[in-house]
């Protein structure tokens, strides 16, 4: 009997191969929390394409500032609240990291458009 590998989802929310890697690979994020979550997955494992390609045109920066930090371990990602909509939502959250040998934490609300069936990130800010 073959061996089932499992690794953790970067995001904290079970198995990468069915949590994030199948919005990694293409498919649509059902929800806002869903495309925040794989997002940061996305930063975790250094997939900036992926980044970019699911921040809205309206707000995206040039791929070019988009420099994946290998120095940078992403530790945890905690979803505070997460506020659905039609074809807008919000998601607070605290992202923890850690870069030269400094802890760090990024707390944001962010919001999220959803066009043609597609979940983009447009823009966040920081309440504390």
């Amino acid at each position: 009997m073959a061996k089932t590998i499992t690794t953790a989802c970067p995001c904290g929310k079970g198995d990468y191969a069915t949590c994030c890697k199948p919005y990694h690979d293409g498919t649509s994020a059902p929800t806002a929390e869903a495309l925040m979550r794989s997002r940061y997955s996305a930063y975790a494992l250094g997939l900036m394409h992926y980044v970019h390609a699911t921040w809205h045109a309206s707000t995206r920066p040039p791929l070019t500032d988009f420099v994946h930090d290998a120095a940078t371990k992403w530790l945890g990602l905690e979803v505070r609240k997460f506020v659905p909509g039609q074809d807008e939502a919000t998601v607070e959250f605290v992202a923890r990291s850690k870069s030269g040998g400094r802890a760090q934490r990024l707390h944001e609300i962010s919001r999220f458009v959803r066009e043609d069936g597609r979940w983009f990130y447009i823009d966040g800010v920081f309440p504390e």
